[in-house]
């Protein structure tokens, strides 16, 4: 048999590719889709079928790209969309795959449309379960994308998919979610278990300790929708029907990036300590790792991207780009900022300080303005920082006005690295004097220094 669990790092979204006697199914492909065929040939199975669980909102679907490659079937969730190509599943549909029979589920929640697919083992028992959004390790799928007028009945609907359709399935059966640890599709996704069952979420899913349906209901919130989750959920179900090259950025001289950036955004996907150093003014700061998270955010998808990274980050993060849906990939500064110094091209910097610095100031009364763009959690879990005005990251671009624009800004996060996104956006509507605290407020707690107040201060976000 073939069972292969592909991981898209960054979003931390699970697909499957499955199989029995040279048979397979791909669920929930993602848009780089050469994989699932590359196994799948290797293995010597043919793709027979392409099941989704629900029109994703995080990532770009690669069902018709993969169907172009293997002539497999399509057959899509959330049947009240309108979607482009495909076949919509029906509750209760079946499919073989060698000895194995697939079952889909009607899952509604996460979305009003959600299957899950419940995989028979050759006996005939129940063996497998791919979740989708309905249930992961630690967490169950968010029920806010439909709206806070909706939130309650999504709910319950989510409520009625786990404890009716779900559970009643038996504790033996694994449950293969569509995301892991790190996704913005849950907040409480654990990181301990890479593998599942219903029985070990049943006893051990802080969500699945409300047994009582208008417990669950209540503690199900409103979260943060990155801007690009509408972009994506609207270009998942008119996706193109015919394969074509996925994009990728041209390597440009010093000169001729300097000459097209100017009609873009300038994307630096270098670590923090290197972009404070030295960027290209103007430029948006990322860190490598921060690209999935925060990338939907702040970078717009009707302008042409201008990359600025080191070499052996071109592909991995341009793989994430395209599967977030970003295809005006204009080109990648080639030889990186240490072909752009030697060209002579101007550079400007942010400065950093160290938490000594910081705390001395503190000890004399002094108190800088002091932005802190941690999210309201950490300030419960390590404390506030005396004095400081606190804008989540996210939210930053809504709340410029509370930014004094004639004073020095401090900018703290946990580590430096949101700082750092922070002092960009800044940088790049005008702001000067910044200053990135090195280490955040992990350095900030390792020392002896009041970061604590009583009662948080929240100015905005």
């Amino acid at each position: 048999m073939l069972f292969e669990r592909i991981v898209s790092e960054g979003l931390a979204h699970n697909s499957y590719l499955i199989g029995d006697n040279a048979e397979a199914v791909v669920i929930d492909p993602r848009r780089d889709v050469g994989i699932y065929v590359n196994k799948a040939t290797l293995a010597g199975y043919r793709i027979k079928y392409i099941l989704e669980t629900h029109r994703n909102e995080d990532y770009l679907i690669g069902s018709p790209e993969l169907a172009a490659r293997t002539k497999a079937e399509i057959w899509h969730a959330d049947t009240q969309f309108d979607y482009r190509y495909g076949q919509p599943v029906r509750d209760g549909q079946t499919w073989k795959v060698g000895r194995f029979q697939v079952e889909a589920i009607h899952s509604p929640g996460h979305t009003p449309g959600m299957m899950n697919y419940l995989v028979y083992d050759s006996q005939g028992h129940p063996w497998t379960v791919f979740t989708g959004d309905t249930l992961f390790a630690g967490d169950v799928g968010r029920v806010d994308l439909m709206g806070e007028d909706r939130l309650e009945e999504m709910a319950g609907l989510l409520y009625d998919s786990i404890f009716e359709r779900l559970v009643p399935l038996g504790d033996e059966v694994s449950v293969c979610p569509a995301h892991g640890a790190g996704s913005m599709c849950g907040g409480g996704l654990t990181a301990q278990r890479v593998w599942t069952t219903i029985g070990i979420e049943r006893k051990h899913n802080p969500r699945l300790q409300h047994t009582d349906r208008d417990g669950f209901i209540e503690a199900s919130q409103m979260q943060e929708r990155p801007p690009y989750f509408r972009e994506m959920e609207a270009r998942n179900m008119d996706r193109p029907h015919v394969l074509g090259a996925l994009p990728y950025p041209t390597p440009l001289s010093p000169q001729d990036f300097a000459d097209r950036a100017r009609e873009g955004l300038i994307l630096d996907m270098r670590m923090d300590i290197a972009f404070n150093g030295a960027h290209i003014p103007g430029a948006l700061s990322i860190w490598p790792d921060g690209v999935a998270s925060f990338a939907g955010w702040f970078v717009p998808h009707d302008r042409p991207l201008y990359l600025v990274l080191e070499g052996e980050d071109t592909d991995r993060l341009t793989r994430q780009l395209v599967r977030m849906g970003y295809d005006q990939l204009g080109g990648y500064l080639a030889g990186g900022m240490n072909a752009w110094h030697k060209a002579g091209k101007p550079t400007t910097s942010i400065q950093t300080i160290t938490v000594q610095d910081v705390c001395a100031t503190m000890s004399k009364g002094v108190q800088p303005w002091t932005l802190d763009v941690r999210r309201e959690d950490e300030l419960e879990e390590d404390g506030e920082i005396v004095g400081a005005h606190h804008i989540h990251i996210t939210q930053l671009p809504q709340h410029l006005s509370e930014v004094p624009r004639d004073e020095p800004i401090r900018i703290f996060c946990g580590s430096g690295v949101r700082s750092t996104i922070a002092a960009s956006l800044l940088e790049r509507q005008g702001w000067g004097n910044l200053s990135v605290v090195l280490g955040g407020t992990a350095a900030l707690n390792a020392i002896s220094c009041p970061t604590r107040l009583m009662e948080p201060e929240p100015i905005g976000g």
